[in-house]
């Protein structure tokens, strides 16, 4: 079947005339005439009655008119959707990220999202699970560290660094800390998100010191690791996107803070396509420009 010919056909009755249908749709008129013939002929029945002063459609002609307008007028309504939907971006995003950084930033993040496209919904799945992008139906994960060889995109959004602190109460009763070394004198409060991960190397130029075990609380949980550092546990390293707020509030202090870990990229990651759909490009431009610079160090 030749949609082409349907969309002549319809022409020609609309405008009750080969003319008419040929003007409508940028054709010769002999063009018009014959994907009329050839539509017929395929068909095996007569669709219009052509005589030298109009033209008239047969009784099967007519039956079929209706079901072709409609054809015709839902394929004029699809592309009409995509014309909109380029306009004006609606749709659904499923985006994933850690558990850690969607509890503490992503949500507000993604609301003022919402807030200015009204029309796209998202789908935040918290895991700290490596999703498969494709199979599980993402259309972007924010991720952390250096990305493995893959065919997904990764936008670099900003970078992140695990800074050693400790509560005032903490400091007032075992010292505060004035040289790297003296951090051996301390409770050590871990974050291990691996068997692999028991130190991280703190770096001050060319510097380093191993931060680790033997540790009075360790935990593959952000939110345990703070929950025990907020007590007075000891000294920890944690991500500065998950302190923020507590340094600002004078909860934390933060101890040698020429002191880091080296920074860890945080990345967009995408499947790789031809066209972005537009909500999608929107979303990743939002973010860069919500982490750029990253809130928590802006406060």
């Amino acid at each position: 079947m030749d949609l082409n010919d349907i969309v002549v056909f319809t022409k020609v009755v609309e405008t009750k005339s080969f003319t008419g249908a040929a003007d409508a749709l940028g054709l010769p008129k002999s063009t018009v005439s014959r994907k009329l013939a050839q539509l017929e002929e395929r068909l095996g029945v007569r669709l219009v009655q052509r005589t030298t002063r109009k033209l008239a459609l047969t009784e099967i002609g007519e039956a079929y008119y209706e079901r072709c307008a409609r054809i015709v007028s839902d394929v004029v309504s699809a592309e009409q959707l995509v014309t909109d939907m380029q306009a004006t971006p609606r749709g659904r995003l499923r985006v994933t990220s850690s558990v850690d950084f969607a509890t503490r930033w992503f949500g507000s993040i993604i609301s003022n999202f919402l807030e200015q496209h009204p029309e796209i919904n998202v789908e935040l799945e918290a895991t700290d699970r490596l999703v498969d992008m494709i199979e599980d139906g993402f259309d972007l994960a924010v991720r952390f560290g250096q990305m493995p060889e893959s065919t997904l995109i990764a936008r670099r959004l900003c970078a992140v660094h695990l800074i050693a602190c400790a509560t005032p109460e903490y400091l007032a009763k075992r010292g505060t800390p004035q040289h790297i070394e003296e951090l051996d004198e301390h409770d050590h409060v871990l974050f291990t998100p691996a068997s692999r991960n028991q130190t991280w190397t703190l770096v001050n130029g060319d510097a380093t010191y191993e931060f680790g075990r033997p540790a009075r609380f360790a935990s593959n949980n952000f939110g345990a690791v703070m929950c025990a550092t907020l007590s007075g546990a000891g000294i920890a390293l944690v991500s500065d996107f998950m302190i923020g707020e507590e340094l600002a509030k004078g909860r934390l202090v933060r101890v040698l803070p020429e002191w880091a870990t080296r920074p860890s990229d945080v990345h967009a990651v995408y499947p790789a396509r031809e066209k972005l759909p537009p909500r999608l490009s929107l979303f990743i431009d939002h973010l860069a420009h919500a982490l750029n610079p990253p809130p928590w160090v802006s406060r």
